[in-house]
């Protein structure tokens, strides 16, 4: 999860803005196609990915339930913007 903090000054009015952008990826299920070898389609049916490790190892790109790289499961990313404004003591 990675949190974005941005800071906007407006002249004229004395006040800044702050806006909190917060970012919660998750990633669902397996897509790869096992059966693209021999021209047929066919997934596994791993419903949500599951870090075969700790969070920075490489075991952490591979799903425990099919063995699969990461980026073969669906990625959903849920966004959470916040602002709120306060008065400025800088005047510019």
């Amino acid at each position: 999860m990675k949190k974005r903090q941005v800071v906007v000054r407006r002249g004229g009015s004395g006040r800044s803005t702050t806006t909190s952008v917060s970012r919660t990826v998750r990633y669902g299920e397996c897509q790869k196609n096992h059966a693209a070898s021999i021209g047929g389609y066919a997934v596994d049916g791993c419903r949500e990915f599951m870090a075969s490790g700790e969070e920075g190892t490489n075991a952490a790109l591979t799903c425990a339930a099919c063995g699969c790289h990461r980026n073969f499961h669906r990625r959903e990313v849920d966004e959470v913007v916040s602002e709120s404004s306060s008065p400025s003591s800088n005047n510019f």
